[in-house]
């Protein structure tokens, strides 16, 4: 997409109005002169002032900002984190939370330190309740922010910056992991990996799935602790968090295996015509193959050992995994036992009924 604007800030909020005012202002106050900026709030349908408050925002800011909304209906982040990218005009997207104000080199920071091929991570240092309450947009230009940030905090950034480039020196499969509410990723890698997979709803793991996604698309995963972070204002915990990261909604989701590099349900929906498949050849053999060949007749079939998104088996038959791919998939007859090597090899296995055509479109659906 041709554009002037070079980084975009998408800031998502919902229901905290007074947060969302204090992380604008930060991004106001940000010194970045030779930086075409815009800033897009995504609000996750909150019934309180917060639009007004963005458009009071837009009047006066030196930039361009705009607001986008959706009707709230339980919490999906990854959705409202899509909303503001879809929108997004410019080449850089940094992602920040609506809680999270931002030091005045933040953006700098990010245009200084990014290349092509990289992500960069931050996080935030948390302040306390009453270091919080002290905080007003309007004195927040004569406002230290760094010395707000108590000191186990910063000893606790610290350590993660030193952990992060450490795992990057090592090239860690997974590590450092990016946290959602404070990253900075070019746009065109992010709509490699189709976003946000918005399949995860409720709290957690979506932030966990995109860096895994980007690091299968060939994205390196750097901190930029060692340059800036963001200062998390205080507010009670949002009753849909969990304590422990394993006890999250998402978690059996985030954990399945096939995970494909753009996810399906992101950016933009990628339904099975969408991908390319890689068909036994014994699908015309069976009940269940004949009635699951009408659904894929509109997607790319991959030739004999031709990399494809998903390669396919069905049992009864005899056909196995042959292709380079990112999810294994095996879809079982109801009744019919998977056989040893079978379950060994497949990263997703659904049993469904053969005549039960909802079940077969679910199934092709739900894969990756």
């Amino acid at each position: 997409m041709t554009t002037s604007i070079d980084v975009s800030v998408l800031v998502t909020t919902f229901r905290r109005p007074r947060h969302l005012a204090l992380v604008l202002e930060s991004l106001a106050l940000q010194q970045c002169a030779h930086t075409t900026l815009e800033v897009i709030v995504s609000d996750d349908g909150s019934n309180d002032e917060t639009a007004e408050l963005v458009r009071r925002f837009a009047a006066t800011a030196a930039f361009p900002v705009r607001f986008t909304s959706q009707p709230h209906d339980g919490f999906r982040l990854a959705r409202v984190r899509n909303e503001a990218a879809r929108i997004a005009r410019g080449r850089y997207l940094m992602f920040l939370d609506g809680d999270c104000v931002v030091p005045r080199h933040h953006v700098a920071a990010h245009v200084a330190r990014r290349r092509l091929g990289t992500a960069l991570l931050g996080y935030c240092g948390l302040l306390t309740e009453s270091a919080s309450r002290l905080l007003v947009p309007d004195n927040l230009a004569a406002t230290d922010l760094a010395a707000l940030v108590p000191a186990s905090q910063r000893r606790s950034l610290a350590r993660r910056r030193l952990k992060a480039r450490w795992h990057a020196a090592i090239r860690h499969p997974t590590k450092p992991r990016l946290a959602g509410g404070d990253f900075g990723v070019w746009r065109d890698d992010f709509v490699r990996v189709n976003g946000f997979d918005e399949r995860f709803v409720g709290w957690g793991q979506e932030d966990d799935d995109l860096g895994l996604r980007l690091r299968a698309a060939g994205v390196r995963l750097e901190t930029i602790l060692d340059r800036t972070c963001s200062l998390h204002v205080w507010h009670e915990t949002d009753p849909t968090a969990t304590r422990r990261w394993k006890d999250g909604a998402n978690v059996g989701y985030f954990g399945r295996r096939g995970r494909l590099t753009a996810c399906r349900q992101g950016l933009v929906a990628r339904p099975a015509s969408a991908l390319t498949w890689g068909l036994p050849c014994d699908l015309a053999d069976s009940p269940l193959g004949r009635a699951l060949a009408p659904h894929l007749q509109a997607a790319r079939s991959a030739g004999v050992g031709e990399p494809c998104d998903i390669d396919l088996v069905i049992r009864p038959g005899k056909a196995a995994f042959s292709r380079p791919t990112e999810c294994r998939l095996a879809i079982v007859a109801n009744g019919c036992q998977p056989d040893a090597t079978l379950v060994a090899t497949a990263d997703q296995i659904v049993t469904v009924t053969e005549i039960d055509e909802p079940a077969l479109v679910a199934a092709l659906a739900a894969a990756g």
